[in-house]
């Protein structure tokens, strides 16, 4: 590799912010062996959060004693720099630099700004907060990594450590976080999927490092993440159409990459009724300059949950490779995962008019025979370049294949919960090819600097399903399941159902004025949709290929250093609905596709040690309709205004907190005949608020203590809102206490989901289907560095 010409360049930079450390101002808990201090220094920066920053030659040949207590950084440094003839910088609170403790202030104002990340987090990911549970910034799409000061949007991006203190087992475990976000599918049931701002995104909307279509079909394991990054409203310019046309929002998983400290982590857990876990992390970094680098993670999971009948089998392998040489950077993830559930969860839907029973035993279980097998593979390249230092070219490709075989049924209970239980088979396939290409380019034109990146994305899928008939039905009920007959026989080959290709070209331009004070993002990005569909007997309805243009304009100003008001006017690109009546003479229309448009305002402040945003934004989106006698237009509308609140970061030394609060008025504007006009949209609740904090106990070192309040406002479940369930409270708890064992670190983990073991209807999906809270859980682990 080419070396930089001057030898103050050879940078061997301390820790970053590491996705398993707690940036903190105060006092935090040291525990350092003697050993050279170079791995000394790395070690203080992954225990407290703090960025440290030297260079190789000073400290070579140089060794650090034993420090351990409750110290400030500084303290620390002060204590491991002893007699070795240097000393510590601090350049802010968090950021101290190592120089030698004769050198003059204009000798250090010489040093080298190049800071090189040695964490366990990808080097050019934003570096995480105070706290250590949100990260600074996010990738937004094309536009790369941002800080969350200088981005006009509203967006959170959860860390490594947040998912697993908090014992994550899939992004539904993550997103209960988000004010603004609701889990709408059952814990033990098929997938996941969510609410954003009012409307549903699917676990097919999910992208793996900012592109859609490769991560597990129906839920994806939280193990594999170094960030979960939520980011709310339209996105269509920063990141294509998703494969479902999400529209409230986006949710992107940033997978993990070695760090230059070694990394060998085994957790072992327990999770209730009677599953047993194991996750197992290794990282490595190779070569003179650590250019190559191997992250493997794997997870088994195995055993009962609290639901009755209710088991999974779960088995995930992740390997992500890496080089990082002056230039170029290149990257391959792979990732394989077999997810076997037993009695899986389903979900009741209840015809319109009639009365929302109670919510009956969040352990209930109606189909305790139906069962799920889900196969998932994936492989992901990707590769940028640095042309010259103005212009970096990239490019990824990616595949992912997956299959499943399910048995299940939907209840449809009555007023009193009786229904008719049956059961069939569903199997299924999706193989989907994802590509992405563009250049980046900064330059100057007099006092305004430029970010443009042009960019090209392509996504195709292909879908199949075989549906056998269903079982003679039995009478049941919601609060006294009887399990069903077995459909008679199980479906044979499996029919190509779909094809759809989405491809779009981009342009996009980041002006900066006033020394980055105020910054103005204009961009537009032309979409084409191509659609196919298959009946099951083979004949094809009518597709369609279509294109639209969707821009956006963001601007942001920074009248302050810690004040960032900014606006933003978007569009979202979904594909056309399509009719699924056999009944209808329009069965398999689908419908060209609709734009959803967002105007959004809002203030961000960066106080240090916590941040918090206010946020207020309209999106319309169209939809189906169907008239009296039975024809289909896409002449609908619903209109979502809200409010959103959200902070993180510490409130005071040893206290976090993550949360905060959304307000909804989600409002059908246009319906059929003006029938339901003016009714609140199925679905969405008025109010949401999350709240968590944590606590680093004085009476016991290293004890961690957390509590978490989950609120949902009542929701309606019919357009004509003559159908509601009421809101709800849940409440967690949990602790954590580190320590050394051995000479190891030792991390023993506690947490408990919904204390008080509640029923209630928690959400309601797209399809008209009620979601029913999960049980009282128990989640214990103890996680062990080697």
């Amino acid at each position: 590799m080419k070396k930089l010409p001057q030898r103050c360049a050879m940078i061997a930079a301390a820790m970053l912010l590491s996705a398993s450390a707690l940036a903190q101002t105060g006092p935090v808990d040291v525990d350092i062996p003697p050993q050279p201090l170079s791995q000394a220094l790395s070690a203080l920066a992954r225990q407290s959060g703090a960025q440290i920053v030297f260079m190789s030659d000073v400290t070579a040949g140089k060794t650090a004693p034993a420090v351990t207590g409750k110290l400030t950084v500084h303290e620390a440094l002060d204590r491991l720099l002893q007699g070795t003839g240097l000393r510590a910088r601090a350049d802010d609170a968090r950021t101290f630099a190592v120089v030698p403790a004769a050198a003059s202030a204009q000798a250090e104002q010489t040093l080298p700004e190049v800071r090189v990340s040695a964490s366990a987090v990808a080097p050019a990911l934003p570096p995480a907060y105070a706290g250590g549970q949100v990260a600074r910034g996010a990738r937004l799409g094309m536009l790369g990594e941002q800080d969350m000061m200088n981005t006009p949007f509203n967006v959170t991006s959860y860390t490594a450590q947040t998912l697993a203190d908090q014992q994550a087992r899939s992004l539904a475990d993550v997103l209960a976080n988000d004010p603004s976000t609701r889990v709408i599918s059952p814990v033990g049931g098929l997938s996941d999927d969510f609410i954003v701002r009012g409307f549903p995104l699917t676990s097919t909307d999910i992208a793996m490092n900012g592109m859609y279509g490769l991560l597990p079909y129906y839920r994806v394991p939280a193990e594999v993440a170094e960030r979960v990054e939520v980011l709310k409203g339209p996105n269509a310019l920063l990141n294509g159409m998703s494969p479902s046309g999400a529209v409230g929002g986006s949710i992107n998983v940033v997978t993990k990459r070695a760090g230059d400290t070694p990394l060998t982590r085994v957790t072992a857990g327990y999770i209730s009724d009677s599953q047993v876990n194991t996750v197992v992390d290794v990282g490595r970094r190779f070569g003179d300059e650590h250019q190559f680098g191997v992250r493997i993670n794997g997870v088994y999971r195995n055993g009962g949950t609290g639901i009755d009948h209710n088991s999974q089998k779960l088995g995930v392998g992740a390997l992500g490779l890496d080089y990082r040489g002056e230039r170029l950077r290149l990257s391959l993830d792979v990732i394989s995962q077999r997810d076997d559930q037993d009695g899986t969860r389903r979900q009741p839907s209840f015809a319109a008019g009639v009365p929302i029973p109670s919510a009956p035993s969040n352990d209930v279980n109606w189909f305790p025979n139906a069962f799920s097998h889900q196969d998932d593979d994936t492989v992901l390249a990707h590769g940028e370049y640095d042309i010259n230092d103005h212009v970096t070219a990239y490019a990824g490709i990616g595949y992912r294949n997956s299959s499943s075989q399910l048995l299940l049924g939907n209840p449809a209970p009555n007023a009193q919960g009786a229904f008719s239980s049956s059961l069939a088979y569903w199997n299924s396939y999706s193989d989907t090819t994802s590509a992405e290409a563009g250049l980046r380019f900064h330059f100057d034109t007099g006092a305004v600097r430029h970010s443009l990146v042009l960019s090209g994305n392509i996504l195709r899928e292909l879908d199949g399903r075989a549906l056998s008939n269903f079982s003679a039905a039995v009478p049941s009920s919601i609060y006294d399941p009887v399990e069903p007959n077995l459909p008679a026989s199980r479906p044979g080959a499996i029919p190509r159902i779909g094809e759809s290709t989405l491809a779009g070209f981009a342009l996009a331009d980041t002006l900066s004025f006033a020394q980055d004070r105020v910054l103005l993002t204009l961009g537009a990005r032309q979409q084409r949709v191509y659609s196919q569909s298959f009946t099951t007997s083979g004949t094809q309805p009518p597709g369609y290929e279509e294109t639209a243009v969707t821009p956006m304009l963001g601007v942001v100003v920074k009248p302050w250093n810690s004040v960032s008001l900014y606006a933003n006017y978007i569009e979202g690109l979904s594909q056309g609905d399509t009719v699924n009546d056999p009944a209808s003479a329009q069965d398999g229309l689908t419908f060209a596709p609709y734009k959803t448009r967002q105007a959004e305002a809002g203030v961000k402040f960066d106080l240090g040690r916590l941040s918090t945003s206010l946020a207020m934004f309209q999106i319309r989106k169209p939809s189906l309709l169907k008239s009296a006698d039975g024809v289909y237009s896409d002449g609908g509308e619903q209109r979502n205004r809200g409010l959103e609140w959200n902070v993180f970061g510490e409130v005071a030394d040893h206290v976090r907190v993550l949360g905060g609060a959304a307000y909804t008025d989600a409002d059908l504007v246009r319906t059929q005949g003006g029938t339901d006009d003016g009714n609140t949209a199925p679905g969405v609740p008025t109010w949401q608020a999350n709240l968590g904090v944590e606590w680093d106990t004085p009476f016991v070192p290293r004890l961690t203590l957390s509590a978490r309040a989950i609120y949902t406002d009542s929701q309606y479940v019919d357009a004509g809102n003559t159908q509601q369930i009421p809101s709800w409270t849940r409440y967690d708890v949990g602790a954590r206490y580190h320590t050394r064992i051995g000479g190891r670190n030792v991390t023993f983990r506690a947490n408990v989901e919904n204390l008080f073991d509640k029923d209630y209807w928690a959400s309601l999906s797209s399809g008209g289907y009620l979601t029913l809270s999960a049980p009282r859980t128990l989640q214990l682990s103890v996680a062990v560095d080697f």
